[in-house]
């Protein structure tokens, strides 16, 4: 049963000026989002990759041929579709094509290791996918029972301008090394050229509706299990809107210009990188990884109007700026999210930029932004800034999720809003511990003042937040566990300053065994995403345990950060 109780919202009065404190409810489907920016803004640039420029009405073709394509193959309403792609004109087409015949949308990091990528397909069991040609070999290895027959393979250079895919195949090191980092040779597979080769998708072909599943967004959570984040058109057609709604300087068009630096895989790199980016008519400029050199270049033509980030992008931003006295004039809001926004960066990217730097919250469940400073000058450094137009919070008791806690206590953060997702994809039991009377659990423990600022104070989940992207130390650990000299291992997360957090690992070895750290890294590479590879690892002769025998990963926090030395 869902509670109407009505908390006070002492943010509201924070809001800057001209930000709403409720928005209309959404209507339609993503598919409006792109529709509006064609409609509004036909002849205006909607991508840009390597200077090659795609305009809305150009963007809309290739969706619908897409959607055509993928018809062909097989793909009908309702049927997941995997995407997995770095950052790329292709991705947003994908994106958008699957959404067109009312599929799913299931994004993945193609820097998976084969077990990684096949844990996420196992649970949600697409066949059909969208992958990188570098990649495409790890899905065509995946057992018989996970065969994906509808396998269209992305070379991303063919997005790029003649003269830089001509420079790609020069007979030097340099140009061999980058041909080879984007593009591999693939058999067996529909080519992404073939595939936009398909006549239009016929206009009368059935749109989704608002409440249809629009993606899954996969989270670690507090385990190591794949959770897919069901959201829906709703989620995440609101959760752009609120993004609008935040930023109300920022006008609407063709002047409008987004930097794609963050992974359109993430959920945050794809509400403000992708949805919100072609919603707003802008011009979204696309980096298949960041690189300081290249969003340089691209400043100084065309400066971010609005710039998502993480703190260590902001930092090496600002520092490749100063090297080579390029401005970052021209950046009139820069967002930072996934990890604490230090101050000592706030000031000196600001003072570089003449615009905001604002730090932002969120999660996956969650579309995922709920919370960001506001775009003024009364914003608080060192808070997640005020929830998010037609977003409820409380503060409540983690034993007790139903008794709020006193104003300005401790307390578990819990919210309701048009972003908050579903539920997680396929498994109702763990959706329904992560609900109360309606509210989602986010698992932060924060302070909200007087004037509404959220501050996170501790993480009842033991997640890892490093660079941006979450680490459940449960999956580093079993990795670990499988090398034959190690008995036991606990994984933790301590500050650091270029992060956020590093992933760190305390070992026992196993009787009669040594353990090689160095050998221990490079096993665990072969079995984890190299952000989740401990940069540390620290040999113990035991790990401190409960009663029922359960690793009690905050004292192994706590001893790690007391150590001087004695790890790798």
């Amino acid at each position: 049963m869902t509670t109407t109780y009505d908390p006070p919202r002492p943010w509201i009065a924070s809001y800057a000026e001209g930000v709403p404190a409720e928005l209309p409810p959404v209507e339609g489907s993503l598919l409006d989002i792109v529709e509006a920016s064609v409609r509004d803004y036909p002849d205006a640039v909607a991508l840009q990759f390597f200077n090659r420029e795609t305009t809305y009405l150009r963007l809309q073709e290739e969706i619908e041929r897409a959607a055509a394509g993928l018809k062909a193959l097989g793909v009908k309403a309702g049927d997941p579709v995997a995407i997995v792609l770095p950052n790329c004109p292709q991705h947003i087409v994908a994106f958008y094509a699957i959404l067109r015949l009312g599929a799913v949308v299931v994004e993945h990091n193609p820097l998976y290791t084969p077990r990684e990528l096949r844990k996420q397909f196992e649970d949600h069991g697409a066949k059909h996918a969208i992958v990188w040609s570098k990649v495409v070999a790890t899905v065509q290895d995946f057992p018989e029972d996970l065969r994906v027959p509808g396998l269209v393979s992305v070379d991303i250079t063919k997005a790029m301008p003649f003269v830089t895919r001509l420079a790609l195949r020069l007979p030097i090191a340099k140009a061999r090394e980058s041909r080879d980092a984007l593009h591999a040779r693939v058999s067996g597979t529909t080519t992404w050229t073939e595939l936009l080769r398909s006549e239009r998708l016929p206009a009368t072909h059935p749109k989704p509706a608002t409440d249809d599943l629009a993606i899954i967004q996969y989270t670690s959570g507090t385990t190591g299990t794949p959770k897919g984040a069901s959201l829906t058109h709703r989620n995440l057609l609101a959760n752009a809107a609120q993004a609008r709604a935040w930023v109300p300087s920022i006008v609407r068009g063709d002047g409008c210009v987004v930097y794609a630096v963050l992974p359109m895989f993430h959920a945050y790199g794809l509400t403000l990188c992708l949805t919100f980016a072609m919603s707003m008519g802008a011009r979204l400029v696309l980096f298949p990884r960041f690189d300081p050199d290249m969003v340089l270049a691209v400043t100084k033509k065309h400066p971010a109007t609005f710039l998502p980030l993480v703190p260590p992008i902001a930092d090496r931003l600002l520092k490749a700026a100063r090297e080579k006295g390029i401005p970052l004039t021209g950046t009139e809001v820069a967002i930072s999210g996934a990890m604490a926004l230090p101050h000592e960066l706030v000031v000196p990217f600001e003072a570089a930029s003449g615009g905001y730097l604002v730090e932002g919250y969120g999660l996956s469940e969650c579309s995922p932004v709920l919370m960001a400073n506001p775009v003024a000058e009364h914003r608080v450094p060192g808070t997640v800034g005020l929830p998010l137009p037609s977003t409820e919070c409380r503060v409540v008791d983690p034993d007790d999720p139903t008794t709020d806690v006193a104003p300005g206590g401790r307390g578990e953060l819990i919210v309701r809003g048009p972003q908050v997702f579903q539920g997680y994809y396929g498994k109702p039991e763990e959706t329904e511990a992560v609900f109360v009377d309606g509210w989602f659990r986010t698992g932060d423990i924060v302070t909200i003042d007087e004037t509404g600022f959220v501050r996170i104070v501790d993480r009842i989940k033991e997640l890892i937040i490093t660079g941006g992207f979450n680490v459940a130390p449960t999956e580093v650990e079993n990795a670990l566990r499988q090398h034959p000299d190690v008995d036991d291992a606990a994984v933790v997360g301590l500050p650091n300053d270029r992060s956020g957090e590093e992933v760190v690992a305390a070992v026992v070895c196993a009787p009669g065994s040594e353990v090689d750290v160095e050998a221990l890294r490079e096993f665990a590479r072969g079995i984890l995403t190299p952000y989740k590879v401990p940069k540390r690892i620290f040999v113990v002769d035991e790990l401190p345990k409960s009663l029922i025998g359960k690793v009690l990963r905050r004292q192994v926090r706590d001893s790690l950060l007391k150590l001087n030395s004695g790890g790798a």
